[in-house]
């Protein structure tokens, strides 16, 4: 099964408070953090979810 590398690249400052629920469900800290998940349909929803705030990169 794929992996996701999901990096923050942007502040929850001034987001909405079901996106930086979202960024924090994730298990990330501060921008350029990253952390890697299992490619599921749940994780896709939430990176859908704050899109614009992160980057996502597929690893092995």
């Amino acid at each position: 099964m794929a992996r996701l590398k999901i990096t923050q690249k942007r502040s929850t400052i001034g987001c909405k408070p079901n996106q930086r629920a979202t960024i924090e469900a994730l298990g990330l800290k501060r921008i350029n953090h990253s952390v890697v998940k299992e490619d599921r349909p749940e994780f896709r929803g939430m990176v859908a979810t704050v899109h614009h705030l992160v980057t996502v990169e597929e690893v092995q």
